[in-house]
């Protein structure tokens, strides 16, 4: 018996008439509708006829979450007074409650994009509704832009309408080609803000961290709302960890506490979405912000946290990520306090920061790993997404990592068009990565036990399973827990899949031998129907993995002989290689791994798996400002299985480089970066080591040549000739620029040279001598211009010092060698700079002046000198004394 009261109670009806209309004239529409107003359960009823007088039609519903698609399922039908399943049904991943009387089937965004890649006309549907279509979820923006993809080509005469509980619907009517906004108002009440800060300062979340003091802030505000404030508390958490810390804070409160997560049992969830008499807590994750009404809610505790997915593209790394909540999620928050009277929020943050978080959450499509959607972009027959209708485009650099990883599992070829083996995977409802491991893995542990593998990987088991993926195996068989019963039913699905896939490849494989000649054309370029593949789609040779599972000798697979039972240990070992390759890892000490994708890796400790030689890595995060990953759950493996499940990694090759302070030449195998084989060159490459001794070069400096005192001259004389005639004269004076010019003066030594001992021995004097203007004939100046000693008046030849750090060249002589020099010696018109020096050789003046020295300074020297050096003239007159190196004897000698 249909409840018309409760469906007459609903705000929303009130928009119905406009949205009908809007479906009427442009088979598209935006609703933007409050939660709790029943855009989610009244408005599918009413598009299918239902309720109400309108044509019966067959309405698609796709939510976000699996808890919002049983949970709208599940209210539609006890609005009608039916059970589920009737004229209202459910599909998630792994459950399917239909009939063939169903009329509205609320499903999951990844059912509803399995079922366009299966039938792309959605054959029988006449309306789709994407709910929530304002948290942009990527799933939910592929399958908008597939189903619009749909309209534009094949069936015009589908409805969509695209639900959101924001007013924000300018970008999503844009995309649905301008259409009609149909607003529906709510029925909210006041709802009190209360600030309420941690006391102290709390660690920001990093990865999937969150500071402990931040969680019992949080506990504490819940009791401090449930003594200041009546009804129901929600309080906020951004994940399953941190509701599980707070419900154990909040033993012994006067009120039932409940959790509230996708991975919650369905009485928990039912419990939590009907009304009760006793008081309740509820501790929820973002799911309850707008897809679960939750009643009688007064007082919203809102943690300010959120869970967004980041991916280190370059290390292949992705994880889910603790971040603050945006300001729009604050408010959908809030709004859940006022809903059925008046209510509160209390924000676990200052008022002062409230401005500076972001305005709304970022959509995945930025940030999340695209190797899903690119997969289904792929075999929807646009592999790059250029002619998806997004409101986002996917960026360039996360789409290329993408198609790094779909080559690499031999999903797609090299230019992006699908495989069969593609196609194969996108049908399993995997990331790519795990449809690898599940094709391949099954081949040698057989579908049950690879199912089960992958069932692992595809939710990640709690904590106190261990970091152990054989252990956690073993654990979740002999469980009985929450988790073990949802592990239970996606490894039964993914080995029906599998089955199934199986079936359908040996159908077609017969298909084909009795009429090879029947299949049906390509389409032409240029008129491309959704899903299909380009013209001259063919399956590339690929390297290892890209094909099918490394044979070595008929009937292996890996190390692993055909009809043989791997170990559970080698079992999970294979398939967490076969799924995350670049993370296979050897040990360089104890605990401590390096992964092929070049990221270190530490387990924690106590981990039965800190003395494993190498390991595949199924989880691990990074913190921001960490140089190694924690390794959360990995499996034991050998060295040929990393080899195996990494052959596209695989590097075999020549390195010739400069290490430790000389040539290094070897034959290395590399496996990502990590060094397998290596040996020693006895006769490499003469280009390779010259090219290393170049390195070494620069490195070290030139100074690893043979400079004597005559090569380092030449080099300060050819400096100062540079900076002060510059033309033909070469700069010599920084490395390097010597080094650019390696060819020019450093051969054929260079090319000769093998080691370091070997550079030693060129004199860089000669060779320096061959970066001389020899053709311009300036070369024959070099003494004129930049003389590498200057004759003085006693006769002496001085040399002089071209690399000084001034740059003026420096002549230092002893003062009497220079009497009845009027004028300052010269070269290349530049003065020298005089250091007059003391009998016994110590500065006495510095002057770049001789003639001025002689008028003045040299008083005050001679008055100074005279006393301490009695045995040697000091004349009054030094421009007309007679030049010596003698003392007063020597001279009357």
């Amino acid at each position: 018996m249909i409840r018309q009261a409760d469906l007459d109670a609903l705000p929303v009806r009130e928009a119905l008439p406009a949205l009908v209309c809007a479906l009427d004239a442009h088979g598209t529409a935006v609703l933007c509708a409050p939660p709790g107003t029943g855009k989610t359960t009244l408005v599918p009823l009413i598009l299918a006829g239902l309720v109400g007088s309108g044509a019966r039609r067959r309405v698609l519903v796709a939510e976000p979450r699996r808890i919002a698609a049983r949970a709208a399922a599940r209210r539609m039908a006890w609005l009608l007074g039916e059970a589920v399943g009737e004229s209202v049904g459910f599909t998630v991943r792994g459950e399917r409650v239909a009939g063939p009387d169903t009329v509205v089937e609320v499903v999951t965004t990844g059912v509803l994009l399995q079922r366009l890649q299966r039938d792309q006309e959605l054959a029988g549907v006449d309306v789709v509704v994407l709910d929530e279509c304002h948290e942009r979820h990527l799933d939910a923006d592929a399958a908008a832009a597939f189903l619009l993809d749909v309209r534009e080509t094949l069936r015009p005469e589908l409805r969509l309408v695209a639900a959101s509980a924001t007013t924000d619907a300018a970008g999503w009517a844009r995309l649905l080609g301008h259409a009609p906004v149909v607003e529906a108002e709510g029925v909210s009440y006041p709802v009190e803000v209360v600030w309420a800060p941690p006391a102290r300062p709390v660690r920001p979340p990093h990865g999937m961290r969150v500071d402990p003091a931040q969680l019992t802030h949080v506990a504490s505000v819940v009791r401090r709302a449930l003594a200041e404030r009546g009804g129901d508390v929600l309080c906020f958490l951004p994940g399953v960890g941190e509701i599980a810390r707070v419900a154990g804070q909040l033993a012994g409160v006067e009120a039932e506490v409940l959790q509230v997560h996708g991975r919650a049992p369905a009485a928990v969830q039912d419990a939590a979405l009907s009304a009760a008499r006793h008081r309740r807590v509820i501790l929820s994750t973002a799911v309850a912000e707008s897809s679960l009404t939750v009643p009688g809610v007064r007082v919203v505790v809102d943690s300010g946290l959120a869970r967004e997915p980041r991916v280190d593209h370059a290390r292949g790394l992705g994880a889910l990520a603790t971040v603050r909540a945006s300001r729009a999620a604050g408010r959908q928050r809030a709004g859940r306090a006022g809903r059925e009277a008046p209510g509160a929020v209390y924000r676990c943050w200052p008022e002062a920061e409230d401005g500076r978080l972001p305005a709304f959450p970022s959509p995945e499509i930025r940030i999340a790993d695209l190797a899903q959607f690119a997969l289904q972009a792929a075999c929807w027959g646009d592999p790059d997404a250029s002619g998806l209708a997004l409101l986002d485009a996917p960026p360039a650099g996360a789409m290329a990592a993408a198609r790094e990883v779909l080559v690499a599992v031999g999903a797609v070829d090299c230019v992006g068009r699908p495989t069969p083996r593609g196609l194969r995977m996108a049908r399993l409802g995997l990331h790519p990565r795990l449809a690898r491991a599940l094709l391949d893995g099954s081949a040698v542990l057989g579908a049950r036990r690879a199912a089960e593998l992958v069932a692992l990987l595809s939710e990640e088991p709690p904590r106190e399973y261990g970091d152990d993926l054989a252990g956690a195996w073993r654990r979740a068989r002999a469980g009985g827990d929450a988790y073990t019963a949802r592990w239970r039913a996606e490894a039964r699905r993914l080995e029906r899949a599998l089955s199934g896939d199986a079936t359908a490849r040996a159908a077609a494989e017969a298909s084909a031998v009795r009429s090879p000649s029947s299949a049906p054309p390509l389409p032409e370029t240029g008129a491309r129907a959704p899903g299909s593949l380009p013209s001259g789609a063919e399956r590339p040779a690929l390297r290892g993995s890209g094909a099918e599972p490394r044979r070595r000798g008929e009937g292996w697979v890996g190390d692993f002989p055909a009809g043989a039972v791997p170990s559970d240990d080698r079992a999970a070992g294979l398939v967490a290689a076969l799924a995350f390759p670049e993370r296979v890892a050897k040990a360089r000490g104890e605990g401590a791994f390096l992964m092929a994708g070049g990221t270190a890796a530490e387990l924690g400790d106590g981990s039965r798996l800190r003395s494993a030689p190498w390991l595949a890595v199924a989880v691990a995060d990074r913190g921001p400002h960490s140089a190694s990953a924690r390794v959360r759950l990995a499996a034991v493996i050998d060295e040929d299985t990393a080899r195996g499940a990494a052959e596209h990694l695989l590097v075999a090759g020549v390195e010739v480089h400069w290490e430790e302070g000389d040539v290094v030449a070897r034959a290395v195998e590399r496996l990502g970066v990590i060094e397998l084989v290596a040996r020693p060159l006895r006769d490499p490459d003469p280009a390779l080591v010259r090219a290393a001794l170049r390195d070494g070069l620069r490195s070290e400096g030139l100074g690893l040549l043979r400079w004597s005192v005559d090569a380092q001259a030449l080099r300060a004389r050819l400096g100062f000739l540079h900076r002060t005639l510059g033309g033909a004269w070469p700069d010599v004076a920084d490395d390097d620029a010597l080094l650019d010019r390696a060819d020019d003066w450093l051969e054929p030594e260079l090319s000769r040279a093998r080691r370091r001992a070997d550079l030693g021995r060129i004199d860089a004097g000669q060779a320096l001598n061959r970066l001389l203007p020899w053709a311009t004939g300036e070369a024959a100046r070099l003494d004129e211009l930049a003389p590498e000693r200057i004759e003085v008046p006693s006769g002496s030849r001085i040399r002089v010092d071209y690399g000084a750090e001034h740059g003026q060249p420096v002549l230092a002589v002893k003062l009497q060698e220079l009497f009845g020099l009027a004028e300052t010696p010269r070269v290349a018109g530049v003065p020298v700079l005089v250091h007059l020096l003391s009998p016994a050789g110590r500065p006495a003046a510095v002057t770049a002046d001789l003639a001025s020295f002689w008028r003045g300074g040299y008083r005050a020297v001679r008055a100074e000198l005279r006393g301490r050096y009695p045995k040697h003239p000091w004349p009054e007159d030094p421009a007309t004394a007679e030049p010596t190196r003698h003392t007063n004897a020597r001279l009357r000698r």
